[in-house]
């Protein structure tokens, strides 16, 4: 599996790849983990005990279905926003830059709950749907739950002329277009799971 899977814990990163994948540094690794080698590993992430770690399988997937298990799955899906200018869109929320994003609905599908996320975060309806950048993982701690999120994202563009309105009940408190030459400093002041999604993007340009 050529692309790693990396799931967001506490900002450090577990990255699950095959055995010849180059991840660069020297994080710990290990190779075919079993299941008191996957908890033990997940366990001293959440504590801030490791500063990452590696683990490598012949079959990716199937070891990253392992890790799952440790987590309740929550699906979720947003968008990074362009306008005209080529100025991206990035919202203030909890301390730290974000991109709109928000859970999915019963009933809808990922496409409609990124559009749907977008206009509910940031007020903007005038918002074409592109093409699919990439998934992120990150885990966080809710009611006592240790969820993993698993967040679908797009390359949107806004074409309209309404004004940004932050959805202040989801704790944003900031709306901002940011030009690209500009958007490095914001993430400075973000997560690494957005750090992946520009870089992703990117890439795509």
């Amino acid at each position: 599996m050529k692309t790693p899977i990396i799931i967001y814990i506490n900002e450090r990163s577990l990255f699950i790849v095959s055995p010849d994948t180059n991840i660069p540094g020297d994080l710990p690794s290990f190779s075919e983990p079993n299941a008191a080698t996957i908890a033990d590993v997940i366990g001293k992430m959440e504590a801030d005990a490791l500063p990452g770690a590696i683990l490598r399988s012949e079959d990716p997937k199937a070891l990253f279905k392992q890790v799952k298990k440790y987590y309740v799955v929550f699906e979720a899906a947003g968008g990074l926003i362009t306008n005209p200018n080529g100025d991206v869109l990035m919202i203030f929320r909890r301390g730290k830059w974000d991109l709109p994003k928000g859970k999915l609905d019963e009933g809808e599908s990922i496409e409609e709950c990124a559009v749907r996320e977008v206009a509910e975060e940031t007020g903007l309806h005038s918002i074409t749907l592109g093409d699919k950048i990439t998934e992120t993982f990150h885990y966080y701690p809710y009611k006592g739950q240790k969820v993993l999120k698993h967040s679908h994202w797009y390359a949107m563009k806004f074409t309209g002329t309404e004004l940004t309105v932050p959805q202040i009940e989801e704790d944003i408190v900031d709306i901002e277009w940011v030009k690209r030459e500009n958007v490095d400093k914001y993430l400075k002041f973000s997560y690494q799971n957005i750090v992946n999604v520009f870089d992703r993007w990117k890439e795509q340009q």
